[in-house]
C-alpha cells in the first residue's frame, strides 16, 4: 500500500472518530430533588453548601449535612428563612473572629 493511500485512509479514519452528535435529551443533574423550607438546627449543621445555577442544574442549590448522621438535606433558597439564615452567616464571616 502506498503511503498516500495509508495517509489518506488515517487521515479518514481520524476524522470519523472526532465526530460526536448532539444529546437529543436534555437531563437536569440537579443534586437536589425535593426541598424543605424550614432550616435545620444550626448546631446540627456539620457543613453548608451554596451551588450556584450551571448549564446543568438552572436553579440554585443549598445542601446542609447534619453532623450526626453525614444526611444531606436540600433548604429551598427561596424560602424567608433560608434567606435570612444566610444573611445571618455572611454577616457573622464577614465581621470575622472577635
Amino acid at each position: 500500500m502506498s503511503p498516500r493511500a495509508l495517509l489518506t485512509l488515517c487521515l479518514i479514519f481520524l476524522t470519523l472518530n472526532g465526530t460526536q452528535g448532539i444529546p437529543l435529551l436534555r437531563i437536569s443533574r440537579c443534586s437536589c430533588v425535593a426541598t424543605i423550607d424550614r432550616l435545620v438546627n444550626p448546631r446540627l449543621i456539620e457543613k453548608l453548601e451554596m451551588i450556584p445555577p450551571s448549564p446543568s442544574c438552572s436553579r440554585a442549590e443549598i445542601i446542609v449535612t447534619v453532623k450526626k448522621t453525614g444526611e444531606k438535606r436540600c433548604l429551598n433558597p427561596d424560602s424567608k428563612v433560608v434567606r435570612n439564615f444566610l444573611k445571618t452567616i455572611t454577616m457573622k464571616k464577614s465581621k470575622g473572629p472577635l
